[in-house]
């Protein structure tokens, strides 16, 4: 199980790393103004949102699931701060949704959002990360 958790947390690092480093690319792509700067934001947002982030997504969710296997249902349904927690990880996909369909739109050069958008999207995957690492430390309820 510890071995488990151990992937999971590295998982969930690489995977905010990514969810925190492609809205910037947003924010720096909404200001760029020439078309060479243009195709290489599109380049750096493809690679890292299918090589990176994604994948990252799809092991963050398995090993998260696999965790949850260790323990008897009831004991799940007594945990209260796993669901809240599980809740936070929805809006996490959500948004990790939101960010292919902008990548889309840069990639189709049908962008139109400004750099000051994409920096207050950004702040997002903050506050929720703060929240769950609150939920699964202190387990608070």
């Amino acid at each position: 199980m510890l071995w488990v958790k151990a992937f999971h947390i590295i998982t969930v690092v690489t995977w905010f790393a990514a969810l925190f480093y492609l809205p910037r690319l947003f924010v720096y792509h909404a200001m760029c103004d020439d078309e060479s700067g243009n195709e290489r934001f599109k380049v750096m947002e493809r690679k890292l949102y299918r090589g990176i982030m994604t994948p990252s997504a799809i092991l963050v969710l398995i090993l998260g699931l696999w965790l949850m296997s260790f323990y008897p249902l009831e004991a799940i349904l007594q945990m209260h701060w796993l669901h809240a927690k599980l809740i936070l990880v929805t809006l996490l996909f959500a948004y990790h949704g939101m960010c292919g369909r902008i990548l889309r739109n840069f990639a189709n050069n049908k962008n139109q959002r400004s750099h000051i958008y994409y920096r207050w999207f950004n702040e997002l995957p903050v506050i929720i990360l703060v929240a769950v690492i609150i939920l699964a430390v202190v387990k608070p309820f």
